[in-house]
């Protein structure tokens, strides 16, 4: 089975593994919106004890953070590095996170049905097949699960906000970060969830402020946005 991976994309996380963990660096919009989605999908459900797996995990922000709302957490990425910065920062802060390096496609082999939630957030806009992702995620929740998503719009405001802006005016991506043509729109990720047999609850946009590096939440889909959505019961 071919991996549904970018190369390039996972290199180029890879080389920046070492700095996940630095709230100044070039993760520092991800350490802001981070309490956000967190907060969000915990509004959502009670997490305590539920099984949680985040997909494309990267060095582990999300996972941490859901960790401290009591769910158990497993987390996964193709970009090894990353990983590996993941295991280190929950060990030095006694979090027991289950940390892997592989795709949601092969976990589906032996993890089918197996979590009462899958977050994939910020990912989908960095495979080769975002319907091959969201389906996997889909496979590996139980009936009745929770999937929580999120992703970037694809039109001409988000090319200024998202790469143009955020990548070469304010500086707070690298350059390169994003590729416009992998953008995805809110009606394209509902047909994906839909095609998953995921039935969308709710869809919410997510601002952040370049300037003030603060974020919040809203109904304006026209760049970041959130979709929460439920696998149906058997």
């Amino acid at each position: 089975m071919t991996k549904n991976i970018d190369t390039a994309e996972v290199e180029k996380f890879a080389d920046l593994a070492q700095r996940w963990w630095d709230p100044k660096g070039e993760f520092k919009p991800l350490h802001i919106i981070n309490p956000l989605r967190a907060d969000f999908i915990a509004s959502k459900l009670e997490l305590d004890g539920l099984e949680i797996l985040d997909v494309g995990c990267g060095g582990g922000l999300l996972c941490e953070a859901l960790f401290d709302f009591k769910g158990k957490i497993s987390g996964i990425d193709a970009a090894g590095p990353g990983i590996e910065i993941a295991k280190e920062h929950a060990k030095l802060n006694n979090r027991e996170i289950f940390y892997r390096d592989i795709t949601a496609e092969e976990l589906v082999a032996d993890e089918s049905e197996k979590y009462d939630v899958v977050t994939c957030l910020e990912v989908i806009e960095h495979v080769p097949d975002p319907q091959s992702l969201v389906s996997a995620c889909s496979k590996l929740l139980k009936p009745g699960g929770s999937l929580f998503l999120s992703t970037i719009n694809r039109n001409p405001r988000s090319w200024i906000t998202a790469i143009v802006g955020a990548e070469y005016i304010f500086n707070i991506l690298p350059k390169g970060t994003h590729e416009f043509s992998k953008f995805i729109k809110p009606s394209e990720l509902a047909f994906y969830m839909r095609t998953a047999e995921i039935n969308l609850s709710e869809t919410k946009g997510m601002f952040y402020n370049p300037i003030t590096h603060k974020a919040s939440l809203n109904n304006d889909l026209g760049v970041n946005y959130l979709m929460y959505g439920k696998k149906p019961k058997n």
